[in-house]
């Protein structure tokens, strides 16, 4: 009797599933205590055994204003929509700075955490997200820096510094979309990791950090502006300056525009990375 109660019992087999698949959100929350102790064992990594510590949050944009301010504001003469070229670039160097951190590490991400994912079961989605987290510590200590600088030529924040979270949002979900999208493929096609820096310069000079928005419109007409618009740091920029300096109205459109190409990045970044989630083991 009991030969045939075994022989009845139902064998379950476990694959991987194959193909794009859903984001599973619940499964995200159920890890929430695992992202938290990742991200605190990230910001804690950066920082240990530094002699300066959270300074050096503060020390590469201040140098990368001070060389932009000789080089393009001194030297190169280019326009700053009438704002002293130092704080007109270091708003824009926040958010930059930020987002070329959170998509780097991201990318690298699944290559240095192998040793976690191939051990034991979670979400491999959280991996790519840690950067886009931890990152924010970095990004807030930057703050302090501008807050002096506005102090020193006397310019006030406006009303509109209440939509920095939405610029905010939008920069996370494209730093996370590109980085998704980047470390599936980095740790498969590991010259991707090597290209990454070459393209996170050209990411910089093709965002309006250097020079203003204002300079294509001139040259090249709105309608090429509100094209470029589709790069979702344009709109993120932009809007960082006409909410900290208000010498612009907010950008609207191009913010609208932006968002909608953040979120399009993020969701199929998460789709195609789901996608690949079955070979991340075999190939790490």
């Amino acid at each position: 009797m009991s030969s045939i109660s075994e022989s009845l019992t139902p064998t379950i087999v476990i694959k991987p599933k194959s193909g794009w698949q859903l984001i599973d959100w619940k499964e995200l929350i159920e890890y929430r205590d695992l992202f938290y102790f990742l991200i605190k064992r990230d910001v804690l990594a950066i920082y240990k055994q530094t002699v300066l510590g959270f300074t050096w949050a503060i020390i590469r944009p201040v140098f990368s204003m001070i060389v932009f301010s000789v080089v393009f504001g001194g030297l190169a003469k280019i326009p700053s929509d009438g704002i002293p070229y130092p704080i007109f670039s270091y708003v824009a160097l926040i958010p930059w700075t930020y987002f070329a951190a959170a998509m780097n590490t991201s990318t690298q991400s699944l290559i240095s955490g192998k040793g976690i994912f191939t051990k034991v079961y979670f979400p491999r989605l959280i991996i790519p997200l840690i950067p886009v987290l931890s990152k924010l510590v970095d990004f807030a200590i930057a703050f302090v820096i501008l807050f002096g600088l506005m102090a020193w030529y006397g310019i006030s924040p406006t009303k509109n510094l209440i939509f920095l979270p939405v610029l905010i949002l939008m920069m996370m979900l494209t730093a996370s979309g590109i980085g998704m999208w980047l470390s599936a493929m980095a740790i498969q096609y590991r010259d991707i990791p090597h290209g990454v820096g070459f393209l996170s310069q050209m990411l910089m000079y093709a965002a309006p950090v250097v020079w203003p928005l204002s300079l294509l419109e001139d040259k090249f007409g709105e309608s090429v502006s509100l094209a470029y618009g589709i790069y979702p740091m344009v709109g993120v920029i932009e809007g960082f300056r006409s909410a900290l300096l208000g010498h612009n109205p907010m950008p609207w459109v191009l913010i609208g525009i932006g968002a909608l190409s953040a979120i399009v990045l993020f969701i199929s970044g998460a789709l195609y990375f789901k996608s690949k989630e079955r070979i991340f083991v075999d190939v790490a």
